[in-house]
């Protein structure tokens, strides 16, 4: 076998696949448009916002189940067949919203059933095939997979606030549904490999010169039990569940927050996609500096800038205040699923990265869906999001201090040749 790499590093081509993926996958359909649907649902259903948030609470818990068996699943069996049945299938859900009631247990059912299914179409199985591609510039092909899901942070919420006003929610979601049909499913079902192996690569584009040995690389690392047991893991865990909870809650209710203090609905709309451009720049220099400083201190800086955001967005400043709010919350919400998957791979191997990776993701999902209803439920009572903003900030802080009971990398990276 030739020793010589291929001029175009295929890896890269998975890289695009995943974020073509990841564009029209779950986050950006459920988590970054949420915001925009949240009043019209409210009227359509006659209910309240904490209601509403109940129904997207109750399908980040499924975010949760699913992600550590999603995780397993492609460990087992490969991305391939795991991400295309629940790519089809949640297209398919999208498409069926337009045939609802108005009946707010319906509501819920739907948001049960995409939440699950949507874990497949999720950063989880992306992230798994995009780290078994690479090893040196692991960070940086993370933030790039990832950039397809801040694009979508920043195209969807304005597109669907056009089909909300045009056609009305249910159609909106119907429309999205069939663009996964139309795009993300050929793409991905073309481009996407599981592995470098069967193409006699190593990570990062490396020649596999001994047969099998991306495999045995592919093995090094903690099983699900060790690695369960370890500290490390719980402090990831507390910390990602806390971060997690405050940015939801400030994502999911950044359009009812700003409009009640007067900013008009566009300006609003603008201050959610400008978040999403947070997500944008937040993925790629956060992958860059990952492969380059020391991870917990990247975490760090972020979370960092997430609590100064909350703090802007709990004063209630305005002008340009509530922008820079927004960017800030986004560059740290930009950063989780990259970070979560880099640190999983550093301290834990990918022996089980699938279903290790999962479960840590899945705390950060799970409190996504605790965080925005605690939000609704802090403004239903109070009248004002001011305290539950105050409890976030704090949680924020929390979160950061514990990524300083982080070791040295247990993994670090064995490839050293530039790709």
């Amino acid at each position: 076998m030739s020793s010589q790499r291929p001029r175009i590093f295929y890896g890269w081509v998975v890289v695009f696949t995943a974020g073509i993926g990841l564009l029209l996958g779950y986050a950006p359909v459920f988590v970054y448009s949420f915001s925009v649907f949240i009043k019209s649902l409210a009227q359509d259903f006659h209910t309240s916002r904490t209601s509403i948030s109940f129904a997207f609470t109750l399908a980040n818990i499924m975010q949760s189940v699913g992600a550590p068996l999603i995780g397993r699943l492609v460990d087992r069996f490969g991305a391939h067949k795991v991400i295309i049945p629940s790519t089809v299938i949640f297209g398919l859900v999208l498409i069926s919203f337009k045939y609802s009631s108005t009946r707010l247990w319906q509501l819920y059912a739907f948001f049960i059933v995409i939440g699950f299914i949507g874990t497949g179409a999720a950063p989880v199985p992306y992230g798994i095939v995009v780290s078994r591609w690479f090893d040196k510039r692991r960070g940086l092909a993370l933030g790039l997979m990832m950039m397809g899901l801040s694009c979508g942070a920043i195209l969807l919420p304005p597109i669907a606030q056009r089909l909300i006003l045009r056609f009305g929610w249910r159609a909106a979601y119907a429309i999205v549904g069939f663009a996964v049909l139309a795009i993300s499913v050929p793409v991905v079902g073309i481009f996407l490999k599981d592995s470098p192996e069967k193409m006699g690569l190593q990570p990062d584009g490396v020649p596999d010169l001994n047969n099998g040995s991306q495999q045995q690389k592919n093995e090094q690392g903690l099983s699900w039990s060790a690695a369960r047991k370890q500290p490390t893991f719980w402090f990831l865990a507390s910390a990602f569940f806390l971060l997690g909870a405050s940015v939801h809650a400030c994502v999911i209710h950044l359009v009812p927050m700003l409009t009640d203090h007067g900013i008009t609905l566009q300006r609003a709309a603008f201050a959610s996609s400008l978040l999403g451009v947070a997500l944008l720049i937040g993925r790629v220099f956060t992958g860059f500096f990952l492969d380059r400083y020391f991870g917990p201190y990247v975490a760090m800086l972020l979370f960092s800038g997430v609590a100064v955001g909350i703090s802007l967005l709990w004063s209630g400043a305005g002008g340009s205040l509530p922008l820079i709010a927004a960017f800030l919350v986004g560059l740290g919400m930009g950063a989780e699923a990259d970070i979560i998957a880099y640190l999983t791979s550093r301290y834990f191997g990918l022996r089980s990265f699938g279903v290790i990776y999962g479960f840590l993701f899945a705390t950060f999902t799970l409190a996504g869906a605790l965080g925005p209803v605690l939000m609704g439920v802090g403004f239903d009572r109070l009248g004002s999001y001011r305290a539950p903003l105050l409890f976030f900030l704090a949680s924020t802080l929390v979160a950061t201090a514990l990524l300083t009971r982080l070791g040295p990398y247990v993994y670090r990276p064995t490839h050293t040749d530039p790709v």
